[in-house]
Parts: C-alpha cells; sequence; structure tokens
C-alpha cells in the first residue's frame, strides 16, 4: 500500500471522519455531488445575476468554468462507482439527472449516505 493509499484507508468499520469520505467511489461521488451541487447553485443565484443585473460578466466565465470541470469530474465519479457497485440503468439515470437540477445532488445524497456504509458489490 502505498503513502497515498495509507494516507485516506479508514479501518473497518469505518469511522465517521472526513478521510473516509475519500475512501470508496461511492463516498467521492458524494463528496463531488455535494461540491458540485453547490457550484451549480452559485452559478444560477449569484454569477448569472450578477451578468445581467450588475454588468459583471466575469462571474460567469469563472463560476461557469468551476462548474464545467466539477461537472465533469461528477460523472466520471459516476461511472467509477458504477462499474465498482454494478448500479443497474435505472439508478445511474436517477443520479445523472439529478445532476442537472438545482438541489439535484442533495436530494439524491441520503440514498448515497446508505450506500457508502455498504459492501461493494465488486469481488
Amino acid at each position: 500500500m502505498s503513502w497515498g493509499e495509507q494516507a485516506f484507508a479508514c479501518p473497518s468499520p469505518p469511522p465517521l471522519t472526513r478521510w473516509c469520505v475519500l475512501s470508496s467511489s461511492v463516498g467521492r461521488l458524494r463528496l463531488l455531488g455535494m461540491i458540485e451541487g453547490l457550484s451549480y447553485v452559485l452559478l444560477l443565484g449569484v454569477a448569472m445575476p450578477l451578468k445581467y443585473l450588475a454588468g459583471m460578466p466575469m462571474a460567469v466565465r469563472v463560476v461557469g468554468t468551476a462548474h464545467g470541470i466539477l461537472f465533469v469530474a461528477y460523472f466520471v465519479a459516476l461511472a467509477l462507482a458504477t462499474l465498482e457497485r454494478r448500479w443497474p440503468l435505472s439508478r445511474v439515470t436517477t443520479l445523472a439527472v439529478a445532476s442537472l437540477l438545482p438541489f439535484g445532488p442533495l436530494f439524491v445524497d441520503g440514498f448515497l449516505s446508505r450506500e457508502a456504509r455498504e459492501p461493494s458489490a465488486a469481488p
């Protein structure tokens, strides 16, 4: 086990710590979902009004770029979690559609938190 793996490894059963979130694909998906959802809300609720009401287009450029990167990272994390957990297409579709809605990732986080506590389906 490399140093990086040791830094994020959690004992079994894992305690509820910040680093344990990063130790599973579902935990990483949850974290990215929260950050991506927050960036979407900031884009729609802060940057867009700044652009159109205050004439500050740079806000959309900065927040929009960050949101775009996080959106792609969310789908990469979703693909990795799907491969590891062997989720059905209906679950993947639900998680994908949730990322398109403001606050969507926050709504599916309860499901993902239960999923993170279950053992992986991978051998």
